[in-house]
């Protein structure tokens, strides 16, 4: 079964599998790049002459900024697919704080209007979920154009395949950057250090 040949952007905001989408549609063949301008304190106003620049070079688009401007990627590049990677509000939350804390970017700053989650987290929670609800009512009666992903949920191979026209890969889907993840290579880690120390004390 031949795959879809157009772009695919993903538009879920950050920390909601971003990385793993990232891994999955590469493992399908497609060439897949991340996030730009994170540091450019002029991203309101370069990020859509930067983001057609680069469009032009990959097959897929995942992280900020493109969830921002996914209506002008829409009138842009018409008959793109976009996925909406999306988790629980609160998981979220949880895991932007424990990732961003209280570090401001100016990515941050432009899609927030605060640069960092700490002691804004009802700015954060609202705008995650404004977002969520603008993309779903964007896409309304669009169902070939948008798929809802909900990686932490157990979404997986079996809702994205069919959405590209690809077949199923014989492997797992790939949970990239999680939490559990991070936990156990930190577990490796750690073993590999108790063995290096009991070898040199021995």
């Amino acid at each position: 079964m031949s795959m879809y040949s157009g772009k695919i952007f993903g538009i879920g905001f950050h920390k909601t599998g971003t990385s793993s989408l990232a891994r999955a549609l590469d493992l399908l063949g497609y060439r897949v790049t991340g996030s730009f301008g994170l540091v450019d304190n002029d991203i309101a106003n370069t990020v859509l002459v930067q983001a057609f620049d680069i469009v032009q070079d990959y097959d897929a688009f995942q992280d900020n900024p493109w969830p921002v401007i996914y209506r002008e990627l829409d009138k842009r590049f018409p008959g793109s697919k976009f996925i909406l990677t999306m988790r629980p509000t609160e998981q979220w939350l949880t895991s932007a704080l424990r990732h961003f804390g209280g570090k401001t970017t100016p990515m941050r700053q432009w899609i927030y209007g605060i640069g960092n989650p700490r002691g804004n987290e009802t700015i954060y929670r609202q705008r995650y979920e404004q977002h969520n609800r603008d993309v779903i009512a964007y896409f309304d009666g669009r169902p070939n154009d948008l798929l809802v992903f909900n990686i932490t949920e157990g979404d997986g191979w079996e809702q994205l395949c069919p959405f590209l026209n690809a077949g199923i890969p014989a492997l797992p889907f790939p949970h990239s950057n999680s939490a559990a993840e991070r936990k156990k290579l930190i577990n490796r880690l750690k073993g590999g250090v108790n063995k290096l120390r009991s070898l040199t004390y021995d």
